[in-house]
């Protein structure tokens, strides 16, 4: 059932669009957490590191999100 477009003023939006607001609400609350303990001396390539958080926690929120459905 979440799987499906959703309707809103007759504009149809993708499920995914959700699924990547949640996951960058997610994200910047895992780079804030990083920021503020120890965890961040050992991250090499800050900006790479930012997309590969973003795109495993995107995909973690689709599967979690796909399964209820």
């Amino acid at each position: 059932m979440l799987l499906h477009e959703m309707a809103w003023g007759g504009v149809y939006f993708s499920p995914l669009l959700l699924f990547a607001l949640i996951s960058l609400v997610l994200t910047f609350a895992v780079r804030y957490v990083m920021h503020r303990t120890v965890l961040e001396r050992w991250v090499w390539k800050e900006a790479w590191f930012d997309v590969a958080l973003y795109v495993c926690i995107l995909a973690g929120v689709t599967f979690w999100l796909g399964a209820l459905s």
